[in-house]
């Protein structure tokens, strides 16, 4: 793994901190589930510069919709 992977995948774990605590009604196990899927739709894509916000806002819907249910 090479550093930008490596930062990618620490911004992609500060993304999980940030919904669980945004969000304290979803046990972090399903904010975490949630954030893997939405990070592997990036899977064999090219450009990674924005991965990390892409998952956080796709994640943040799912997340927050549970908090409703």
């Amino acid at each position: 793994m090479d550093e930008r992977e490596a930062a990618e995948l620490r911004s992609v774990e500060e993304v999980v901190d940030r919904l669980v605590e945004k969000y304290p009604g979803v046990d972090r196990r399903t904010v975490e589930q949630i954030v893997a899927e939405e990070h592997h739709e990036f899977d064999g894509r090219r450009v990674r510069d924005f991965v990390p916000v892409l998952v956080e806002k796709s994640a943040k819907k799912r997340v927050k919709a549970l908090q409703r249910a």
